[in-house]
């Protein structure tokens, strides 16, 4: 057989694929804080919706998963048709790039951001447009997003990796001067002060996405939705796999978005035990960017120094100690800075700890 690379696209010849956080083998005893993972299990009613599809497990699923189209657009108080569902909010990110972008339309994203949008780009051939800040306080580019001239833009809000929220002001501001596609990734919303969607009744170039990776627990079933006028959503929907989301997905996400009492201890638990952590930090006195997410974004010091070295040194030791945080070494704008989950209140003491017994080390 001839190799396969003799009958690549040429896209894929320059393609680089999307390096996820470390995934530890389940017998691994680690304290997992570098995806942004729920550190909560599910709802209870979760586990009751998916043990009773398995009888069912030999028809398809609803092509649509209809009545979670359903759910959530009464959710966000919008009608059925502005909801599309997806295997993951990278599903619909996924869409939104086989759509709206080619070889001749430019995609179009905050530099740095969440390099998935770079690695569909790169699949469908499309060139991207990278954004820069100003600075490491992450204040939104608006002049350069508008005059960007891509067809498709990528704005993560809250943004990752910083957590840095975004004022309904200044995310309209660029959707007045923007006239391509905007895809506002609202991921980390649910642990935000604000979100776009009352945008999307003035935007009909606006598309939000959101995930129920991070404030449902549901990273393990892939689940996510995005948001946009009826025009947009037929638009996606001609471009997504038939059968895009299991049975047992679809039950999980209507019983984990069904029990709003959960779904808020859980949320509440997390911001509070995260601004915990801030605290904790300011009084080590590390630049830690005010978070509307799951994560802190934190720059370490010892002993009065900070930069790409000490950061370096600490997630290497919180390694070794079995603690995961994520470092995001290409950007001198996070290349001094640690990004840390919220896990439960146990594991950040334990991280807590052994970051000390850090700063005490020549």
């Amino acid at each position: 057989m001839s190799s396969p690379e003799k009958h690549l696209s040429a896209a894929l010849l320059s393609h680089k694929p999307y390096t996820p956080g470390i995934q530890p083998n389940f017998t691994e005893r680690v304290i997992k804080l570098n995806t942004n993972e729920n550190p909560f299990p599910p709802s209870e009613k979760v586990r009751e919706k998916v043990l009773s599809e398995i009888e069912s497990l030999n028809l398809y699923p609803s092509p649509r998963s209809s009545a979670l189209r359903d759910c959530v657009a009464n959710l966000h108080s919008l009608a059925e048709n502005q909801v599309i569902i997806g295997n993951g909010s990278d599903d619909l990110l996924n869409l939104c790039v086989r759509c709206f972008a080619d070889e001749n339309l430019k995609v179009g994203m905050l530099a740095p951001s969440y390099s998935l949008y770079e690695t569909l780009a790169s699949i469908q051939g499309a060139k991207v447009v990278g954004i820069s800040f100003a600075n490491e306080n992450f204040e939104l580019p608006v002049e350069g997003i508008v005059s960007s001239g891509v067809n498709l833009f990528f704005l993560t809000s809250p943004h990752a990796p910083s957590g840095k929220e975004y004022g309904l002001a200044e995310l309209e501001e660029v959707l007045q001067g923007f006239s391509g596609i905007m895809v506002i990734d609202e991921a980390y919303a649910d642990f935000a002060g604000h979100h776009a969607i009352p945008l999307l009744s003035k935007y009909p170039n606006l598309i939000i996405t959101r995930t129920l990776s991070k404030s449902y627990s549901l990273a393990g079933l892939r689940v996510g939705y995005a948001l946009a006028s009826p025009a947009l959503v037929e638009v996606l929907d001609q471009a997504r796999e038939v059968y895009n989301l299991d049975r047992l997905a679809q039950a999980g996400a209507l019983a984990a978005l069904s029990d709003r009492e959960y779904f808020q201890s859980t949320q509440s638990q997390i911001i509070k035990l995260r601004e915990g952590l801030r605290e904790e930090f300011i009084v080590l006195g590390w630049h830690t960017i005010p978070s509307g997410a799951n994560f802190l974004f934190t720059k370490p010091s010892r002993q009065g120094e900070t930069g790409p070295e000490v950061a370096s040194d600490l997630y290497e030791f919180l390694h070794n100690c079995g603690i995961l945080v994520r470092y995001f070494p290409k950007s001198h704008l996070t290349e001094s800075y640690l990004r840390i989950s919220i896990g439960k209140q146990a594991e950040m003491r334990i991280l807590m700890d052994r970051i000390r017994e850090w700063q005490t080390q020549e």
